[in-house]
């Protein structure tokens, strides 16, 4: 399934540009596609510490089930006082329903989440790595411009993969709120 939705995203990409002249301009995409339910996570490197520490998420997760969230960026207001330290205060309670780990992603550099996880005290409880070209944002598509903070960023949204397989997939409605995605709203579908 994943491969037929990116064909249709590379179709759609392909059908907004228009020719003006000797010009190309492209339009953004009108149909988004992001992973669903039921769907197999991609396989993308992702990195944790350091850009020599590659982590593949599809990899990390046979197997096993856990919990990944995704944040629009590290130190930003919301991020750093309701969203990852709401997983960290949880992780417990979360890893008791049978969660293996937790895994927090953003787009940023792995020095930057390596830092925010240490300020957070997440050691030990959510794994914070960096998805620093949003290569794993766009895969899932959850990407959205957000020129201030440098460009695409990820959406807010948490999910529950179990062996590999998307079985919970929360995204904001507008992609910054905190309402579905945050820790005590998401323990409930565990």
């Amino acid at each position: 399934m994943h491969s037929a939705r990116k064909a249709i995203q590379c179709l759609t990409s392909t059908a907004n540009r228009i020719s003006l002249g000797n010009r190309s301009v492209s339009s953004s995409s009108v149909l988004n596609m992001p992973i669903k339910v039921g769907e197999k996570l991609p396989s993308v490197d992702l990195y944790e510490g350091t850009p020599g520490n590659k982590v593949n998420i599809g990899e990390m997760v046979k197997g096993k089930k856990v919990v990944i969230f995704g944040v629009p960026g590290a130190f930003t207001p919301t991020c750093s006082k309701s969203h990852l330290p709401g997983f960290v205060d949880r992780a417990n309670e979360i890893k008791g329903k049978g969660v293996s780990e937790i895994v927090c992603v953003s787009v940023n550099d792995p020095f930057v989440m390596a830092a925010w996880g240490e300020q957070n005290n997440a050691q030990g409880k959510v794994r914070v790595l960096a998805d620093t070209s949003a290569e794993f944002t766009k895969a899932i598509d959850v990407g959205m411009d957000i020129a201030p903070l440098g460009g695409i960023r990820s959406k807010r949204y948490s999910m529950l993969v179990d062996d590999g397989v998307v079985k919970v997939f929360e995204v904001e409605p507008d992609g910054t709120g905190a309402t579905c995605s945050l820790s005590e709203n998401f323990i409930k579908k565990l």
